[in-house]
């Protein structure tokens, strides 16, 4: 579970990515080993290419002259990349490139090609000791060991020039074959080509021409590639370090922050005891951040409906259950039947009463979660009002006039007035308005319906004649369970003050807004505005 833990950490991923990076140059670290050996290819190529020139230049005159050789090599104005050996038959040399004369000006590097060993080159020695270079040899020859075969590093052979050249390729050459050599000198890894060729008279072997060549040159070169690969690797890595602190700074302590502070946001009883701080960045965490303070404002906020609808329902369950608990108590001592009856009626009209109230609780929890997910067709008001609002009329109080108006069906009427919203919901928000109204509208008096368009909104007004709602109660009679009764007004009946609050819980659920205002002539309007679909 550790390990998860710590590969799923977004830091570790990105210095994982970063570090992919390091690979490209690192890669280029191990072609230097086939880079070597197309090098040392050419070499040969070349050195055999001088062999043969100078074999032909020496073969078909007979048995090889020393001085005939020695001349033939000054003529070359020893401007030679090899050293070359002229060996007669029995294999003694007769004449070395390396023991002419004095070193032209223009020939330093051709020190490295002759095969001598003071023919050490200063710039690989200083590119060897560089500390960089001596920790990245470390590495690729620790790799080497792990995971390539081991080099071997046999010493140098000797020439003794007291004696004939005993050595491989110079047998071969003398035998008629071509032949070839490798050496690896020690603790420089400097490696040294010998090619062999015969010379001919005729179809008889007369000699060899010994080439030999060194890549200590070479290495001098190879040394450098090798320092500034190594030196591309370190300001990779570098690099893939400093954009890891600088992703972890920008992307994974902020993160952090906000796991935290969503831990802190949570009490012990997992109660949210505030909200998220925001923040100022303009990236996508700003945007993450701020999203989270919305949502946890929200949340607060709904926590805080929960609680105060819990305790608004409580309150107004209390009256009923008192009424209840008192009529049934007196039932128990009371002897009169006349009392008794009218006990039991108190009791009965209690019960519907909560029964009333527990219906409009439940209906006003549910529509929170069902506003949102129910599904919203396109419903015309032109076409929904006339059929509500001739069912509110069967059943309004006799010498109540309910009427229906539309604005005039030109560009600007109500044609092309559609919403998207649940039609039951639509029937449930005008009928509890019309009944709201009704319940304040005097005998002969009308209640009157409007429908109009407000700019990109369907307005929806509810008006009666009654005596109108003081100022200070215009915002607080959409509140739950708040219900304003004026004495000798309503119709009676009970009511839980949730009529309004319903309306305007499901009016916002479709993005739209509710107000209540006092007619200018007296009575009070109830508007509803609605976002027009499209």
């Amino acid at each position: 579970m550790r390990l998860r833990r710590l590969t799923s950490r977004i830091s570790n991923r990105l210095l994982a990515f970063n570090l992919l990076l390091v690979f490209l140059p690192a890669a280029g670290v191990l072609y230097l080993d086939v880079y070597e050996r197309q090098l040392l290819s050419s070499l040969e190529v070349s050195m055999v290419q001088q062999g043969r020139i100078l074999a032909a230049a020496l073969g078909d005159r007979g048995p090889i002259d020393a001085l005939r050789a020695t001349m033939i090599l000054q003529r070359l104005e020893r401007r030679l990349n090899a050293r070359l050996r002229v060996v007669d038959r029995e294999g003694w040399v007769i004449a070395d490139s390396s023991a002419i004369g004095p070193r032209l000006p223009d020939e330093a590097l051709a020190d490295l090609a002759s095969g001598s060993p003071e023919a050490s080159s200063g710039a690989a020695d200083a590119s060897r000791r560089n500390i960089l270079y001596r920790l990245g040899s470390g590495i690729y020859n620790l790799y080497r060991r792990v995971l390539g075969a081991p080099d071997g590093t046999p010493a140098v052979e000797p020439f003794p020039a007291d004696k004939p050249l005993d050595i491989e390729p110079v047998r071969r050459a003398l035998s008629g074959k071509y032949g070839a050599l490798t050496l690896i000198s020690p603790g420089q890894r400097s490696v040294t080509l010998y090619s062999a060729i015969p010379v001919r008279s005729g179809r008889q072997v007369v000699g060899a021409v010994l080439v030999s060549g060194t890549t200590l040159r070479i290495l001098g070169d190879l040394y450098q590639v090798r320092l500034a690969v190594f030196q591309v690797v370190l300001a990779s890595m570098l690099a893939a370090v400093l954009l890891t602190i600088v992703a972890s700074t920008t992307i994974v302590r902020p993160l952090g922050r906000l796991r935290s502070e969503a831990l802190a946001l949570i009490d012990g009883r997992g109660r949210l005891r505030g909200t998220f701080g925001g923040s100022q960045r303009t990236d996508e965490i700003g945007d993450l951040a701020r999203a989270l303070e919305e949502l946890s404002r929200r949340l607060v906020e709904h926590l805080a409906f929960v609680e105060a609808f819990a305790g608004d329902v409580s309150h107004e369950l209390k009256n009923p259950l008192a009424s209840i608990r008192g009529a049934a108590e007196m039932l128990e001592e009371s002897k009169d039947p006349e009392e008794r009856r009218q006990l039991l009626d108190l009791v009965q009209r209690e019960v519907a009463r909560l029964e009333h109230l527990l219906k409009e609780v439940r209906e006003m929890a549910r529509l929170d979660a069902q506003v949102e997910g129910e599904a919203r067709p396109a419903v015309e008001l032109e076409a929904l009002l006339p059929a509500l609002v001739e069912g509110v009329r069967r059943r309004a109080p006799a010498g109540v006039a309910v009427e229906l108006e539309l604005a005039d069906s030109t560009s600007a009427g109500p044609r092309g007035l559609t919403v998207r919203a649940a039609p039951e919901r639509l029937a449930q928000v005008v009928e509890n308005l019309l009944d709201n109204a009704l319940s304040f509208a005097p005998d002969g008096s009308a209640v009157t319906v409007r429908l109009e368009r407000a700019g990109p909104r369907a307005r929806l007004s509810v008006r009666d004649r009654g005596p109108g709602i003081p100022e200070s109660h215009l915002e607080r009679v959409w509140s739950r369970f708040f219900s304003y009764r004026p004495a000798g007004t309503g119709d009676g009946k009970p009511h839980t003050g949730l009529g309004l609050a319903i309306v305007k819980a499901i009016v916002e659920g479709y993005g739209g807004a509710v107000a209540a205002v006092n007619a200018a002539d007296g009575g009070a309007v109830f508007e509803v505005t609605l976002p027009l679909a499209g």
